[in-house]
């Protein structure tokens, strides 16, 4: 029998993840993990309440002047600047962890997230 999180583990799970958010960054990288193409800023509270192991975002603040490039790798920093999640990046439908409407990125274009979760494994 494979080792399961019932629900109430998978929300204490997701909701210590996600309070550590509060006030953080989302940051897109370019594939070397190391060249940054945007930041979006996360609220406080970054995230509501998880629930059925499932955690969403509150609004997330915009990035209006990015950097620019092509984002492969996002991370999910808190505010003392430490990264605590590692997302793939893709455009819509091309199966990323956070799917944009393109992953190039021009510079001074602005990157929006009108949606994020996080789940708790299972």
């Amino acid at each position: 029998m494979a080792v399961t999180h019932l629900t109430a583990t998978r929300n204490g799970i997701a909701d210590y993840v996600v309070d550590q958010l509060d006030g953080g960054t989302l940051v897109f990288y370019a594939a070397d993990g190391s060249t940054e193409v945007a930041t979006l800023t996360f609220g406080t509270p970054a995230f509501g309440a998880a629930a059925a192991g499932v955690a969403t975002a509150n609004a997330i603040t915009q990035d209006s002047s990015a950097t620019g490039g092509t984002t492969t790798i996002a991370n999910l920093v808190t505010s003392g600047a430490s990264e605590i999640v590692e997302c793939s990046v893709s455009a819509a439908a091309g199966g990323g962890d956070i799917e944009l409407s393109t992953n190039v990125v021009s510079a001074s274009d602005t990157v929006s997230v009108s949606s994020l979760t996080y789940t708790a494994p299972v």
